[in-house]
């Protein structure tokens, strides 16, 4: 079966992962990955400076400090100080400094809808595919298509055109996308000690149902609390709806299978894959293969024995490293494929009310080209958390507690590879995105302008019911037609109509 994804929601390693965001998306570009320790919303104080249009390295009272909304783990007691380290950099490289907000992985839902819906002030936003043509609907972001070509034309030439391509809305430029693993790559991951315990054979595991014995034979060896897969509510099983695209909507209940060459958009839930992985989840679930917990557990653990990923080569480096985890097996299980989606897995907007627009386009086009900038927002405070093996490109982590989660920030080809991963991990990466296939509806993001209520309205409905299903709590024989049944009400068939009637004439 092909397995679609549950989240890119990734969840999400806090330095060269993620995934994915944890979010509603089943589809996105998000890494999956142990998180951490839990956090709580917080955000690192920074001089708030008054504001100049200058982008220039200009006296202290004159550099603007911008407010960057992003996502990530538990604030440790050094980031005051590495943030005061990249803002002292970047006020005599661009006049520019940020004060950088961090929304835990369980409150970002939440924290970022507010901020929007209240009209609370920032300058830069992390979003996905979960969120971002709504967002976009709602008039929070400014358009930069033209601005983005005439103030950083170094970051415009840098990210493909396929990519930007895949970021638009009405055919405008609304945000900047991490040029990084594009396109989505599934990866399914074992602590390998198991693995020798219970003599596992990867090469072997294919589908969902090959996971069952595996998870059976590591229950009745490790006893009753412990759990093979443990979950929680924001990722579910991270990847479950691959095999759907969700037409950047960021309802998974909503999609086209990524071959099918009809392009008919159908009701995700109802297939038959889907209900039969739907089925496996609450018999796992049932079995005490899942936590009891996983539907209001909102903070993964570390050192899971197993889960699941999107992913690049060289990933489990950084793994092994935040989850105390002696080795990692990780191996393919879907993809890489590319769909918009994917590519707006990951982005940076910038707010419609921010007063230095030009000011945070440059910020980010020096964090997409600046390796120093770069590694210090992905890896922390030089010197402390890492420190610099081979210049810029090759760093060895010292401490497991930098909070911010890279996959978030900007291209991964100016960043160090962390020792132990290849050396030519970004290569890698590249080439899976060349070698990537590409959705039927590639390039097509249903148009919401029309649909805003209903879009609205259903997902309020999936988002009701999403963290017990996909987590193998709820029975999906009877809770499936109970949530269609609603998301109907709610205004799904006209949805699916307006997709199919935009994707015929896209496809025209």
């Amino acid at each position: 079966m092909k397995l679609s994804s549950a989240f890119c929601t990734a969840a999400l390693l806090a330095t060269a992962l993620a995934g994915c965001s944890s979010s509603n998306s089943n589809s996105s570009n998000s890494s999956s990955s142990p998180q951490g320790s839990a956090s709580t919303s917080a955000s690192a104080p920074a001089s708030q400076a008054a504001a100049s249009e200058s982008s220039k390295p200009a006296d202290s009272a004159d550099i603007p400090t911008l407010v960057w909304w992003t996502i990530g783990g538990q604030i440790p007691a050094n980031f005051d100080k590495a943030i005061a380290a990249m803002n002292d950099y970047t006020a005599e490289k661009i006049g520019v400094k940020v004060d950088i907000k961090v929304a835990s992985w369980g409150d970002w839902d939440t924290k970022i809808n507010t901020i929007v819906n209240t009209g609370e002030p920032f300058d830069i936003m992390f979003t996905n595919n979960s969120k971002y043509s709504q967002q976009v609907a709602m008039g929070a972001f400014a358009d930069l298509t033209d601005l983005v070509q005439s103030q950083t034309p170094d970051l415009y030439k840098l990210i493909p055109e396929k990519v930007w391509d895949g970021t638009k809305i009405g055919g405008k430029i609304y945000s900047v996308p991490t040029y990084k693993d594009s396109s989505l790559t599934q990866y399914w991951v074992f602590d390998d000690k198991y693995v020798q315990k219970y003599g596992i054979d990867t090469s072997k595991i294919k589908t969902l149902q090959d996971l069952d014995k595996p998870f059976h034979d590591m229950k009745a060896g490790e006893g009753k609390s412990f759990y093979p897969l443990s979950l929680t509510q924001g990722d579910g099983f991270n990847g479950f709806f691959n095999g759907y695209d969700d037409m950047t909507l960021g309802l998974p209940p909503v999609g086209v299978k990524v071959d099918d060459a009809s392009r008919k958009v159908v009701s995700v839930l109802e297939q038959p894959d889907v209900m039969a992985g739907l089925k496996q989840l609450h018999q796992w679930y049932q079995d005490g293969i899942i936590n009891p917990d996983a539907p209001t557990k909102t903070e993964a653990d570390k050192g899971r024995p197993f889960f699941a990923a999107q992913a690049f080569p060289g990933a489990e480096a950084s793994w092994q490293i935040n989850e105390g985890v002696e080795k990692y097996d990780m191996f393919q299980i879907f993809g890489p494929i590319y769909t918009t989606s994917t590519i707006q897995g990951s982005l940076n907007a910038i707010s419609a009310n921010s007063k230095h627009k030009e000011e945070a386009l440059k910020y980010l086009q020096l964090v997409n080209t600046d390796p120093k900038l770069r590694n210090m927002l992905a890896y922390g405070e030089p010197g402390v958390d890492y420190q610099n093996v081979d210049g810029e490109k090759l760093i060895e982590r010292t401490t497991d507690t930098w909070p911010l989660a890279s996959y978030t920030q900007g291209t991964f080809f100016d960043m160090a590879v962390t020792k132990g991963a290849p050396e030519d991990q970004w290569d890698q990466v590249k080439k899976l995105n060349e070698q990537a296939t590409s959705s039927s509806v590639l390039g097509f993001a249903l148009d919401i302008s029309k649909l805003t209520t209903e879009v609205a309205n259903t997902k309020a409905v999936w988002d009701k019911y999403r963290y017990e299903l996909l987590t193998g709590a709820s029975d999906p024989e009877k809770m499936v037609p109970k949530i269609v049944s609603e998301l109907k009400a709610a205004g799904l068939d006209k949805i699916m109509q307006a997709a199919q009637e935009q994707i015929d004439a896209y496809f025209k």
